[in-house]
């Protein structure tokens, strides 16, 4: 029970923490229409968040009342009837006990950087998902099912964005390699399976795999290189973030840490 409690608010951690980053451009976009796209996506990652924290507080409080105080995987605060909710996973959890890939929390940059971040997560979520259909977990398969929608369009806006951005001008593609240079470091922790993460079955070589394809193939329309031998960073799925999350949950949680128990 806490190894499926533990990754569903992986899960939730993760599309949580890039919708917060992606609604960072809300009213300052390049152009209206991708304005209006970037803040869609963060909307449908903020959907996808919602569904799993309330998978992952329904489990919570069922293991509470099955457990002893001292057997109790979640010790936080607590929604207002003294249960776990969706609000009290999201807004009163520390950094450290987020469970979120790094990749989700770096800075937003410039839009080439966010374009890239949006692309590499959002293959890797969708190669993801297409397993996680599969899953003997009836909810997580039916969350699963209902978000590789939306993520299908998020694979082909980003990929789109990325071609013409790297296969644009001079500028363009520099700012291009310059986000390939900064973000590539981020994307190994994608495959490194979390303990939490083995209940699942959930093949990620494969997902590897096809999500090195899927890169390789965009990459080559957008005339940009892959990067070979890069050290790769972790430590997000175990607590350990950057200096970023921090301040990307002290926006979030301000509300809710201000006037506890605030509801609207």
């Amino acid at each position: 029970m806490n190894q499926l409690i533990n990754y569903t608010l992986h899960l939730a951690d993760n599309t949580l923490v890039l919708a917060q980053r992606n609604s960072e451009w809300c009213a300052h976009g390049p152009i209206l229409e991708q304005d209006i796209a970037i803040t869609n996506i963060s909307l449908d990652l903020i959907g996808q968040s919602r569904n799993f924290y309330q998978y992952a507080a329904q489990l919570i409080n069922e293991n509470t009342l099955a457990s002893s105080s001292s057997d109790k995987v979640y010790s936080g605060s607590t929604g207002a009837k003294g249960e776990v909710t969706e609000d009290s996973l999201a807004y009163i959890r520390t950094e450290r006990e987020f469970k979120n890939c790094l990749l989700v929390e770096l800075p937003n940059g410039d839009w080439g950087q966010t374009i890239l971040r949006q692309f590499f997560f959002s293959v890797y979520q969708y190669l993801l998902y297409e397993q996680m259909q599969n899953s003997s977990d009836v909810q997580l398969s039916a969350i699963a099912e209902k978000s590789i929608k939306e993520v299908t369009y998020h694979v082909r806006w980003s990929s789109e964005w990325l071609i013409r951005l790297g296969d644009g001008t001079e500028e363009s593609r520099q700012r291009m390699l310059k986000a390939i240079d900064y973000l590539w470091m981020y994307t190994g922790e994608l495959f490194i399976p979390a303990s939490f993460e083995l209940i699942m079955n959930i093949d990620h070589e494969i997902v590897k795999e096809k999500w090195m394809d899927k890169i390789k193939c965009v990459f080559e329309e957008a005339t940009l290189p892959v990067p070979d031998g890069t050290y790769m960073q972790s430590g997000g799925k175990e607590g350990k973030h950057t200096e970023h999350l921090g301040f990307v949950l002290a926006d979030l949680q301000y509300l809710q840490r201000t006037y506890p128990g605030a509801e609207w």
